[in-house]
């Protein structure tokens, strides 16, 4: 019993605290869907860079790395490094098509302070 309760905890993928909308959802899965491949999953991270100190990342990405954790909204796979999960807990991405701005938005709870064209935080 021992070894089946083993094999059930590794093959449980460890998840992340970001949070996709609808909305964002819904246009990840339009834009997958013009890739015409059915293998990407939005891959979101911070690295250094920017006015702030860090800045983020969203792109589409075959790959799975080790100890990537994921998560689905809605068929649509979310992608986040260990390494940048700290920075990204409970972070919110959305997508805005207005007349002032179009394009995904975080709104990271972590971040102290960003820079004023808000592409980098700290």
């Amino acid at each position: 019993m021992s070894d089946q309760l083993q094999t059930t905890e590794a093959t449980e993928t460890a998840t992340h605290g970001v949070l996709l909308t609808d909305v964002a959802s819904t246009k990840v899965a339009s834009l997958l869907s013009q890739e015409g491949r059915d293998d990407l999953r939005l891959r979101v991270g911070v690295q250094p860079g920017g006015c702030s100190g860090l800045i983020y990342q969203l792109y589409f990405d075959e790959r799975t790395l080790d100890g990537d954790l994921v998560r689905d909204f809605g068929g649509v796979e979310v992608v986040v490094d260990r390494m940048s999960a700290p920075y990204l807990e409970g972070a919110t991405i959305d997508f805005s098509d207005t007349i002032e701005k179009q394009g995904f938005t975080i709104d990271n709870p972590n971040a102290g302070s960003s820079c004023a064209c808000g592409d980098s935080f700290s």
